[in-house]
């Protein structure tokens, strides 16, 4: 446990000095000012408005964002690590693999989600100083869903990172991926429809399988309850899940399709780099 945390330190340390990790801050730091700049919080939409509205519209921009800042800066880890020959050297101390490898992942979590959870904060802080009502539910499950979708991308990174066996190859995967996932929100999954006639459980069961749609439509659903916006597919996911069970699965349904590649990457890890 001790060579744990120690890894994750050293690889938390390592990223704050790194350049992706100041534009990383700089963007979300920037889009919670350019938020406030703009007056977002003065503007109204379905009767949501002040820092409600002003949340809501940080975690749509964060959808988009977070993921592909996420596995491009991952990805690096592992593959980057292997180019540089590093691995004979950590091996060569007295670090267990997997002490190693999940201290990487809990290193990278912290300089991940951190920065984020602090614009947000920052956010909420403006806000009480401002005098304006703070939504802590939606603030509150907000901070879990980015927490959730953090840890999805980093164990779908590690898991790459795993397999390629090359920086630029990962980030190539990685940058694919993240694309289809952006697709599969709407273009393919209409395409689908269209052409094929399949039944509108299967198709959208396929698209809560993609953390991103499951995340996005989380997201919807704290200020438009019935799911107004997501039209008659609203009916299906209500009915199978319920409001409050839906806020559960998207939550909780990140976190282990991230917990699974993290722990599928390590098997693969394991294999091989170790004699």
């Amino acid at each position: 446990m001790k060579a744990l945390w120690l890894t994750a330190r050293l690889d938390a340390m390592e990223s704050l000095r790194a350049r992706w990790f100041v534009v990383y801050t700089i963007v979300f730091g920037g889009l919670v000012i350019g938020l406030m700049l703009f007056g977002l919080t003065e503007s109204r939409v379905m009767g949501v408005t002040g820092l409600s509205r002003m949340l809501v519209t940080f975690i749509q921009l964060s959808m988009a964002i977070l993921p592909i800042f996420i596995l491009l800066s991952t990805v690096r880890s592992l593959s980057g690590d292997r180019e540089a020959g590093v691995f004979e050297y950590m091996l060569s101390l007295p670090v267990s693999l997997a002490g190693w490898y999940w201290g990487k992942f809990v290193g990278r979590f912290a300089v991940v989600f951190l920065p984020v959870f602090a614009a947000m904060a920052g956010a909420v802080l403006w806000g009480m100083v401002r005098g304006l009502d703070v939504p802590w539910l939606h603030f509150l499950y907000y901070t879990g869903l980015l927490l959730s979708m953090c840890v999805c991308f980093l164990g779908i990174g590690f898991l790459i990172s795993s397999v390629a066996r090359s920086i630029d190859i990962s980030q190539g995967i990685a940058f694919l991926l993240w694309l289809v996932m952006l697709m599969f929100l709407d273009l393919i999954l209409l395409g689908l429809i269209i052409r094929t006639h399949v039944p509108p459980e299967i198709v959208i069961a396929i698209a809560l399988a993609n953390p991103l749609q499951s995340f996005r439509t989380a997201a919807m659903m704290l200020f438009d309850p019935q799911l107004i916006l997501l039209g008659p597919s609203a009916y299906v996911i209500l009915d199978a899940f319920g409001h409050a069970g839906y806020m559960v699965f998207a939550a909780l349904y990140p976190v282990l399709v991230g917990a699974a590649c993290g722990a599928l990457g390590f098997l693969l890890f394991r294999r091989n780099d170790l004699p």
